[in-house]
């Protein structure tokens, strides 16, 4: 079974000019008892320009992430967390979003925006850094995750936006909803967690694959997209610069860590390593 992971896309309308100033930076977390904290927080980027989107390795000895340098072109570099360096991987005249390795089918994937302008997940071979094939032909495709090996869920650039599912072994296409969040979390092989937006608010919804049908779970007053499902804490989402947790007993959202102290303005992204030893943030360094 894939692991549960979500991976996130700049669309190719927004204009480069436009892009965040963005750093990653790598925690440590320490568990006393049941009990975590956040330590030992560093800037693995540090530079001026645009780091993001990262994902880890299986092993949680990589960290894949997308950087955009003086040539302007959205390339894949691999940072390995023991040697504290960063490899670029791909260099094409394509620019590629969201890498993750996935080991069922040990490549990278990607979005990559064609010369066309065209927007769809392609396969890379990991040490090469190329193309070896597409993981389903749909143009428009925003941001993405595995629900499972055989289906891919899939944010498409459509008026409105929409959420949809890809069996990839029967071709079959199913809506999800319209104006979604560009999180959405995979819970197990047959559910996940979505967000639909309003003017203010975003309500999450848990869907079953097996029942197509759609719960409410909970709301949150605030636009911030940025969203994981933990396998204990449940549902996080950033806001500015702290990571909250929905508790199901109380029926309200708590602050599970503040990264203020490190320095960290806004959280544009984050994820754990799957032993949870370690996470990495996106910081937005122009944030307001």
């Amino acid at each position: 079974m894939i692991k549960k992971v979500i991976v996130f896309l700049i669309a190719s309308n927004y204009c480069f000019g436009q892009l965040p100033n963005t750093d990653l930076w790598l925690f440590s977390l320490k568990k006393e008892k049941d009990v975590y904290s956040i330590e030992k927080g560093e800037n693995i980027t540090k530079r001026d320009g645009y780091d993001n989107q990262p994902s880890f390795s299986e092993d949680g000895k990589n960290i894949y992430y997308v950087s955009i340098q003086e040539d302007k072109q959205a390339d894949v570099y691999v940072y390995n967390i023991s040697d504290k360096k960063s490899v670029q991987l791909t260099k094409t005249k394509e620019s590629e979003y969201s890498p993750i390795f996935i080991n069922s089918n040990k490549k990278i994937n990607c979005v990559v925006v064609e010369k066309d302008s065209a927007q769809r997940i392609w396969l890379y071979d990991e040490k090469l850094g190329v193309q070896t094939k597409l993981l389903f032909d749909e143009d428009s495709v925003g941001y993405y995750n595995f629900l499972n090996e055989d289906t891919v869920l899939y944010y498409k650039l459509t008026k409105p936006h929409s959420l949809r599912a890809r069996c990839l072994s029967s071709g079959k296409d199913v809506w999800i909803a319209d104006h979604p969040t560009r999180g959405f979390k995979t819970i197990n092989r047959h559910e996940f967690i979505f967000g639909v937006k309003d003017s203010v608010n975003i309500n999450f919804y848990i869907y079953n694959s097996v029942l197509q049908k759609a719960t409410n779970y909970c709301i949150y007053n605030s636009l911030n997209e940025d969203i994981l499902w933990h396998p204990v804490w449940g549902l996080l989402k950033s806001e500015k610069s702290g990571i909250l947790r929905f508790d199901e007993k109380q029926n309200k959202w708590l602050a599970l860590f503040d990264l203020t102290s490190f320095g960290i303005i806004k959280i544009a992204r984050f994820t754990f390593d799957p032993k949870d030893k370690k996470i990495v943030v996106v910081n937005d360094i122009k944030a307001n």
